[in-house]
């Protein structure tokens, strides 16, 4: 489930005119990026939400062949992370399916940080897998960090400095959301409960995590990864 339905209100003007997952960065767009992930890692359909300028980013994922897209419409109302992830429950099913958002990517990975997750998932053990990046070092973290992990690899939540933020992809169990009967709701929430109950863990990404929610860190992304293409 590849979110793509926000407005972007923290890259305006740019998101004004132009969706923020179709925002470039170093030539290639944040939805791009996300989706050149998966299909790396054998994901074959992806389900794509649209709202804030839905005809641009539908017209542009018509061309793509890999992973199969299904778009979601939520033309009418936004429905938030959560909400997305219950209109489309049945096109998911019963099996743990990814979560991403399309504000960061990472460049230079020694390996596949979806396969990564994919691998680390243990359904007896976990309601939810987050990717992290570390705090220190990534680009585009202007916060104090998110999490921090025990030595079990859960993710636990605390005031303060934490080492890793959460790199926007996750990987979790559809029946989460059973019996949920708002439609419109936020994500995070059921990550909190998991993470209450030792069944939310983390894995931390490799390679360089960029993290780009305002028009300034397009440029700071840009540059960091010229950096190390030399």
């Amino acid at each position: 489930m590849v979110f793509a339905a926000g407005l972007g209100t923290r890259m305006r003007p740019l998101t004004e005119t132009t969706p923020k997952p179709l925002v470039s960065v170093a030539g290639r767009t944040l939805l791009d990026r996300a989706l050149d992930e998966f299909e790396q890692a054998g994901v074959e359909t992806a389900i794509v939400n649209v709202h804030h300028l839905a005809d641009q980013i539908e017209a542009h994922l018509a061309a793509r062949a890999h992973p199969r897209i299904v778009i979601s419409d939520e033309r009418g109302l936004l429905l938030d992370q959560g909400g997305g992830i219950k209109k489309v429950l049945p096109l998911i099913g019963d099996d743990p399916f990814f979560v991403c958002n399309t504000d960061a990517f990472w460049v230079d990975a020694a390996r596949s940080n979806i396969l990564a997750l994919a691998e680390a998932f243990d359904a007896d053990r976990m309601d939810a897998a987050l990717l992290l990046a570390p705090t220190i070092g990534s680009v585009g973290v202007d916060w104090d960090g998110d999490f921090d992990l025990d030595a079990e690899g859960r993710i636990v939540r605390r005031d303060g400095a934490k080492p890793y933020v959460y790199a926007g992809v996750g990987l979790m169990k559809p029946q989460l959301f059973a019996g949920v009967a708002d439609d419109v709701f936020k994500l995070a929430p059921f990550f909190f409960d998991a993470a209450s109950k030792g069944r939310l863990y983390g894995v931390v990404s490799s390679g360089l995590w960029l993290h780009v929610g305002a028009v300034a860190t397009i440029d700071e992304a840009e540059r960091a990864i010229a950096a190390r293409r030399g």
